[in-house]
């Protein structure tokens, strides 16, 4: 006779599981559900009547106006003159294409005597900054950044690449973006 073993008088069924489980969930439901509806609540952040009742309309809602109306920020205000050196722009009051050849010439010793340049863009501005592209018989076209008065124009730096350190560091955002854009969009006479 194949052994059996004996039954406890607390034995579990299998719908036991089941039953504790809808208790618990009865139990969760119950708990959750108790406080005032949200529409009873008052608004947080809106300044009320000090001491005053409010009257309730026909839905149990507050009707009162609160005695001062919020105020939203005032509009952010635009400065009347952007930043100068945050696009390049066509100089002004700035040097002349000419004076760019002539301190690549003179004082810098970048360009002899004997070579044809043309200005094929620029100078353009952005602060006290200047960005030239030349045109150079018999060469690449040379580009060249300058800084400082048409008076007293410092060369910063000329070459096929101007993308350099003091240009990414000290540089205005409008000389940057034309010495180290893969792909400037300047055009002849920008």
């Amino acid at each position: 006779m194949p052994f059996t073993p004996p039954r406890h008088p607390f034995a579990r069924s299998a719908a036991a599981p089941a039953w504790a489980a809808l208790l618990t969930l009865l139990a969760i439901g119950s708990l959750t559900g108790c406080g005032a509806p949200p529409e009873l609540h008052e608004p947080a952040g809106l300044p009320t009547a000090a001491g005053s009742p409010r009257p309730s309309g026909p839905t149990g809602v507050p009707t009162g106006t609160p005695s001062t109306a919020p105020t939203a920020p005032p509009p952010a205000t635009r400065s009347a003159t952007p930043d100068p050196g945050l696009v390049a722009t066509a100089c002004r009051n700035g040097p002349t294409g000419q004076r760019v050849v002539q301190l690549l010439r003179g004082r810098a010793s970048v360009l002899p005597d004997n070579v044809r340049v043309r200005v094929r863009t620029g100078p353009l501005c952005a602060g006290d900054w200047q960005y030239t592209v030349l045109e150079v018989t018999g060469h690449e076209e040379l580009q060249v950044v300058t800084q400082g008065r048409p008076t007293a124009l410092e060369l910063v730096t000329a070459g096929t690449d101007v993308c350099t350190a003091e240009v990414r560091a000290t540089g205005p955002a409008g000389i940057r973006t034309l010495a180290c854009d893969p792909s400037p969009a300047v055009g002849p006479g920008a």
